[in-house]
Parts: C-alpha cells; structure tokens; sequence
C-alpha cells in the first residue's frame, strides 16, 4: 500500500512549502525518540521524515503528485530491461 505523505504530516495536497515545513518541525518534535519513548514513536517519526523529504523538495514532490510512491521509486517512465 502507498504511503500518503500528506496525510502523513497533516496537510492538503495544495500545502504551501511554508505549511510543509511547520507540520514537519511539529511532528519530528513529537515523534523524536529521544523525547517520546512509546512504542511506534521511533517509526513514526522515520514516516515524517520521509514525508517532508519528498514533499519539500520541487521535483520530488512533483513526481509524487503525478505517480505517486511507485514514481519516486523509478517504477514509471522506465523501460523493463
């Protein structure tokens, strides 16, 4: 199953880089491990931040918008071979 990042930091699909950034710092603050030890936190906290890797940059984001998951993972526009 794909992951949603925007669902992932809270956001719309039309998110602002400004809003992208703020729902990333809140979340990372919440889910660090070294300040939230309930179990999950740690992974939780890895989604986030994979979140915000994709969302915050242009092309990264693009691509996910366009294909989702599996384009930023080079499975579209690739030949088989």
């Amino acid at each position: 199953m794909e992951k949603d990042y925007y669902k992932i930091l809270g956001l719309a699909k039309n998110a602002t880089d400004d809003d992208i950034k703020k729902a990333y710092r809140k979340l990372a603050l919440k889910y660090h491990p070294d300040k939230n030890k309930t179990p999950g936190a740690e992974e939780r906290f890895k989604e986030v931040a994979e979140a915000y890797e994709v969302l915050s940059d242009k092309k990264k984001r693009e691509i996910y918008d366009t294909h989702g998951e599996t384009g930023l993972k080079g499975g579209v526009g690739r030949p088989n071979g």
